[in-house]
């Protein structure tokens, strides 16, 4: 709960939680008081630029175990990170002596067109965080390291009481072999193209596009970020507009669900978000849609 920046409610009413936990901004737009179109090298360097402050202002270098990051950020709204952000956590790591934590609990296993996300910007974590994806939803997870630092780790240390639950062992064996037998990622490619090209096209709707203001994503973790008059800051937001229909991710939602699609929405602001299996096939995905499609049209007509 501590490191978990999403949303309030997560942790509200739980206090005291761990100290010594430290939170940078992300390099979204959102987060630096930018608009969308805001150059991906000035997110970077602003997100760079307060990593350094708290470095100076807050937690020593030598006092600090770990940066934690997600490569693409799940319920903090689908937002990929810039390669170059990526980068530049690796350089502050081996400068420090910091470890990197990278979590994949979301978007791992193939979910975003490679095996992890990380693998899309070249960087080698330390630690990498998995779970979900890994036995297809049976209760399992993974912390990943080297040998030199988990060496570091006394027996007994480390476990719980549903560490090797055969069941779940044996879900995350079938589930890597039906990744190579089925081809999956060749999938996630091809279905992912397709959901892309089916959201730009939704967005370049004259009746729409006012209302749309980014999608993103990579392979089959896509949102569609909407516009709102009452945002956490809304009086600072420069692309809050105040003729935009109120709660239009939920609404959405709600109207998804009626003509048979189940989606979810997503972090403080108003975004939708596509999670679909992963083996989905080009009619299913292409229905569900055109279901979104016509939701969007239905909540922007009503207003």
């Amino acid at each position: 709960m501590a490191v978990t920046k999403s949303k309030t409610v997560y942790s509200e009413g739980t206090f005291p939680i761990m100290s010594g936990t430290f939170a940078i901004p992300y390099p979204y737009w959102h987060q630096h008081g930018l608009t969308p179109d805001a150059e991906t090298s000035t997110l970077v360097a602003q997100s760079l630029y307060q990593l350094d402050l708290v470095l100076a202002q807050q937690t020593a270098p030598r006092d600090t175990a770990a940066i934690i990051v997600e490569p693409l950020l799940g319920e903090g709204g689908y937002v990929p990170a810039p390669p170059e952000f990526l980068r530049g956590l690796r350089d502050v790591c081996d400068k420090h002596g910091i470890l990197l934590i990278v979590d994949e609990v979301q978007s791992g296993f193939a979910r975003t067109g490679k095996f992890f996300m990380i693998e899309h910007s070249g960087v080698r974590p330390d630690i990498l965080v998995v779970a979900k994806g890994l036995a297809n939803g049976f209760p399992l997870s993974g912390v990943i390291s080297r040998k030199e630092l988990t060496d570091h780790l006394k027996p007994g240390t480390m476990g719980g009481t549903y560490a090797g639950n055969a069941v779940s062992c044996a879900a995350a064996v079938a589930v890597a072999d039906a990744m190579k037998e089925e081809d999956i990622l060749a999938n996630v490619g091809d279905r992912s193209r397709e959901l892309f090209a089916s959201l730009e096209a939704l967005r370049s709707d004259p009746e729409v596009a006012p209302y749309i203001l980014d999608v993103r994503g990579a392979g089959l973790m896509v949102a569609v970020e909407f516009t709102s008059p009452n945002g956490p800051s809304a009086k600072y937001d420069p692309v809050a507009k105040a003729d935009s229909p109120k709660n239009i991710a939920s609404r959405v939602v709600k109207e998804c669900i009626d003509q048979g699609l189940l989606i979810l929405s997503t972090s403080a602001y108003e975004v939708v978000r596509f999670i679909p299996p992963l083996n989905i096939s080009h009619q299913d995905l292409k229905k569900g849609a055109e279901i979104f499609a016509d939701a969007v049209r239905h909540v922007v007509k009503q207003g």
